[in-house]
């Protein structure tokens, strides 16, 4: 399909919601498109932040285009629908000159085989140039913008009050979050960064993660503030033998690495085991980095603290990849569940008598949280949980579950930006 301008940034754009939308990939994967390389900084970050506001507010984006058309559009007009979207999201959403929004996404589809649908693309923008901010204000935004099972299993999990902070939560772009070696104090002044309870430092200024100070030297990462306590729930782990038995792309394993473990890193994806050991060499840190399945793997000799941040369904990062709402649905959470619980037991056969193992998942379904250690512990595994108790987890009361577990919510720390979601376990074998 020919289109005029194909590397202006509104065109890369449509493209890569279509691989996104159309094709199930990964948003974080169709952002290292070559053609984004070759825009200059400013433009590389209209793209992003177009991309995440549209699918973040995907589901009230085609709530006003339905109110706007008297028929679906048909399915050979994908991408003229596609720039809809993002022409809709840039007047409703992002302060673009209503102007520019409407007219570069006309442009869209001009010259190309969808350009029929040009008049059509400017009469719905210029209606909701008109009308559609108090469309958009009657809107139900976290309703809309969840897919239907997933507002059904948090409304029963977590109540339908809680179930509407974590979509209202789901709704704003998170921060950056930076994990450090040492000296956070020292590194929040020079990030102007904030330190949070929980001890990560929290960043809202942009700018290009590389080109930070301290980013090339290794004395920092980048880690969400919840996906940073599950590794510090071992306790200190120096000189111990301790396993990471999903460890790439690596924030949890590195943070076992500074705290002197003696760490076995290990994961299925070698491609993902690239990045982390990438990440070790500019740290300076070591470990004995492993490429397997962690079902089949058999160790030469038990740990002494394992941590299993095991494969799921990833609804609880939605502040950060809106697009996973779009890619789940139920079956998959259940066959992402099993490989879970065959993880799960493995990683107790893996342990040394009194050794800690922590599992972890960044879900907000039952389904691959309480449910699987629950299930682990009625069937007479040599286990018992250690409750968390506030203090591990800087004071944050409300982190912590009536059974003694970890269970963060986007809306945690909501007046400073939230945080992932993320379900911890701790339980040592007896």
């Amino acid at each position: 399909m020919k289109h005029a301008r194909p590397s202006s940034p509104r065109h890369i754009a449509v493209d890569l919601l279509s691989m996104v939308l159309d094709k199930g990939r990964l948003l974080d994967d169709v952002l290292d498109d070559s053609r984004l390389k070759d825009l200059d900084e400013r433009d590389r970050g209209f793209v992003r932040m177009l991309l995440g506001t549209t699918l973040r507010r995907l589901g009230q984006i085609d709530a006003l285009i339905a109110h706007c058309v008297d028929k679906p559009m048909r399915a050979g007009a994908a991408w003229a629908e596609h720039a809809l979207r993002l022409g809709i999201c840039q007047l409703m959403f992002l302060d673009v000159p209503p102007h520019a929004a409407i007219s570069t996404s006309v442009d869209l589809v001009k010259g190309g085989s969808q350009a029929g649908f040009a008049k059509l693309l400017n009469a719905v923008l210029r209606r909701l140039d008109r009308d559609g901010r108090e469309m958009v204000a009657a809107q139900d935004a976290g309703l809309l913008n969840t897919p239907e099972w997933l507002w059904r299993s948090w409304g029963r999990a977590y109540g339908e009050d809680v179930a509407r902070a974590i979509a209202s939560a789901h709704l704003a772009e998170a921060p950056m979050d930076i994990t450090v070696a040492a000296d956070p104090q020292g590194w929040a002044e020079r990030l102007e960064a904030e330190i949070l309870p929980t001890g990560s430092l929290r960043r809202s200024g942009g700018g290009a993660v590389a080109g930070l100070p301290g980013f090339d030297e290794g004395k920092w990462w980048v880690q969400d503030a919840a996906a940073a306590l599950p590794a510090l729930l071992l306790g200190d782990v120096k000189g111990k033998a301790v396993a990471d038995l999903c460890a790439a792309p690596g924030g949890k394993a590195l943070q076992l690495a500074a705290a002197g473990a003696d760490l076995t890193a290990l994961d299925r994806s070698a491609k993902r085991l690239v990045r982390f050991t990438d990440n070790l060499r500019r740290l300076g840190l070591t470990a004995n980095v492993v490429e397997a399945d962690a079902g089949a793997w058999v160790p030469p000799q038990p740990f002494d603290a394992i941590l299993l941040d095991a494969p799921c369904s990833a609804t609880g990062t939605l502040r950060r990849h809106p697009d996973v709402a779009r890619h789940k649905n139920p079956a998959e959470v259940m066959k992402l569940a099993g490989v879970q619980a065959r993880l799960l037991r493995a990683a107790v056969g893996m342990l040394k008598p009194g050794g800690l193992l922590v599992y972890c998942t960044c879900s907000l379904e039952p389904e691959e949280g309480p449910e699987q250690i629950a299930a682990l512990l009625a069937e007479g595994a040599p286990l018992e949980r250690l409750p968390i108790v506030a203090e591990e987890v800087g004071g944050l009361s409300e982190l912590i579950t009536p059974e003694g577990d970890l269970r963060t919510l986007p809306c945690h720390l909501g007046d400073r930006g939230g945080m992932d979601a993320f379900f911890a376990a701790r339980l040592r074998k007896v």
